[in-house]
């Protein structure tokens, strides 16, 4: 098996850090988690495979090049009727954070609305009103 260019693996390390959440979608391993399974990214080594803690306690890794994997939405966010979908929480807080600090009145209170239901944790936040 060839290995990733140190550039391939700099990429895959940024697209999945550290906690990114993943699916599987194929792994060709007798002892391979079922299609389906979820896992946490722990970290990438040097070939570019992802380190994993799959949910059903299995740590069988994702080999590059070879398996499949797709990665799940950390938090979904809708705001002005678009749906939008983050990998990382912290980004989505950070963003919505600066469009709060950059805007006045409602639409500040849409996304202060949405900012305090990221910090909630909730797995959706929107900007519509409670009815």
């Amino acid at each position: 098996m060839k290995f990733p260019s140190r550039e391939i693996v700099e990429r895959i390390c940024r697209e999945y850090p550290a906690g990114t959440r993943v699916e599987l979608v194929r792994m060709d391993d007798a002892q391979a988690p079922s299609a389906g399974t979820k896992g946490t990214v722990k970290g990438v080594d040097d070939t570019g495979s992802l380190l994993m803690r799959w949910d059903n306690g299995s740590g069988l890794n994702v080999v590059y090049g070879e398996d499949v994997v797709k990665k799940i939405p950390a938090v979904r966010t809708v705001c002005y009727g678009r749906m939008e979908e983050w990998y990382s929480r912290r980004e989505a807080e950070q963003f919505f954070l600066r469009a709060m600090a950059a805007s006045e009145g409602s639409e500040q209170r849409r996304y202060a609305k949405i900012y305090t239901e990221l910090k909630m944790g909730m797995e959706v936040c929107t900007d519509e009103e409670d009815t």
